[in-house]
């Protein structure tokens, strides 16, 4: 196992005036053992910069180490990383025995220790009586299972996910999150997990990179990211709903956008507070997302089961927990502390 380092990492593409750059000079120190998850919407370069890390992508400036190497000049089969895709890439004509072991085959492993990484890899990932089985005959989470697999087996210092759960369905992805977790509480290897879904990142990161146009908004614990963003970006990706962000807020000041996340709004019972006008109301089984305007910004306040819901069209005051309440600069969007 190693740790990871990234210094003032740049990566551009073309050359000279018509030169494109799309990593802005990312810094991060990552720890052994640590799992990490880089997230951020589409096209925000966060598989750019994991492609970095593996080699498959030229660094155009800065280091990445690995242990203690700088790996920038290093082909990946040198770097001593295992990657796993969104697409799994399994061999169809092959079991998967034959598909987890292949690596180990080219790379003239004997054949006791072959059987040996991939009975146990198998164990730990429920795999045992699936051995013969083709590809095809199997579920796309039993696919993925396959897929990471053929990367325990080859014992690297650093596994690197790219979207691993994108081709799954909500349940799926839900259980395969949780089999991540495991593997990674056995094995204690350094990962990076690249996704764009939110929920992903918040249930699997010890730290997260919260990515946005090829730069590093903030890099944090998930609660860290969650109770202090960084900027309005972070603030309005990182949570579902998002915060709510507002100029107009009557206890906002000159310059600033006042941000407060649906839970930390109350509705208040004696007409104290904001005051709101019912748009929509959500039903999600236990709670309900009320939306609302005050003045012509929306705002949407969480409501548990236990209290009461508003009529649409209905006026209602809400009153923020002064405690949870987030100041960010209108002009650069960054948190005011």
């Amino acid at each position: 196992m190693a740790s990871i380092s990234l210094k003032n990492i740049i990566k551009r593409y073309g050359s000279g005036k018509t030169a494109t750059q799309v990593i802005h000079g990312v810094n991060a120190e990552i720890a052994d053992g640590e799992f990490i998850v880089i997230v951020g919407p589409s096209g925000c370069g966060k598989s750019t910069l994991l492609r970095m890390v593996a080699g498959l992508e030229e660094v155009s400036g800065g280091e990445v180490c690995i242990g203690d190497r700088v790996v920038n000049d290093l082909e990946p089969a040198e770097r001593d990383i295992a990657m796993v895709f969104q697409n799994y890439a399994l061999y169809p004509h092959m079991s998967v025995f034959d598909n987890m072991a292949y690596g180990l085959k080219i790379a003239k492993v004997p054949k006791d220790e072959i059987k040996t990484r991939v009975d146990k890899a198998a164990k730990i990932l429920e795999l045992e009586g699936l051995l013969e089985r083709k590809p095809r005959d199997m579920s796309g989470g039993q696919r993925q299972r396959v897929a990471m697999g053929r990367a325990i087996v080859r014992q690297p210092q650093v596994f690197l996910f790219d979207e691993p759960l994108s081709n799954l369905d909500a349940k799926l992805r839900a259980q395969t999150r949780l089999e991540i977790q495991k593997l990674h509480r056995e094995l204690g290897i350094t990962s990076l997990f690249v996704t764009h879904d939110q929920v992903e990142a918040m249930t699997l990161a010890q730290r997260m990179m919260v990515m946005n146009a090829g730069a590093m908004e903030q890099f944090g614990t998930p609660e860290e990211v969650y109770n202090r963003p960084a900027s309005t970006f972070v603030a309005s990706f990182i949570g579902s709903p998002p915060m709510n962000l507002l100029k107009s807020a009557p206890d906002g000041k000159t310059g600033q956008i006042l941000g407060i996340r649906p839970e930390h709004l109350d509705i208040s019972t004696d007409n104290n507070g904001w005051t709101l006008k019912v748009e929509a109301i959500e039903l999600l089984g236990a709670e309900r997302l009320v939306y609302a305007l005050l003045n012509d910004e929306r705002v949407i306040i969480r409501v548990d089961e236990h209290q009461p819901s508003p009529t649409i069209g209905s006026t209602i005051y809400a009153i923020p927990r002064a405690d949870k309440v987030h100041h960010f600069d209108v002009s650069t969007g960054k948190r005011i502390t």
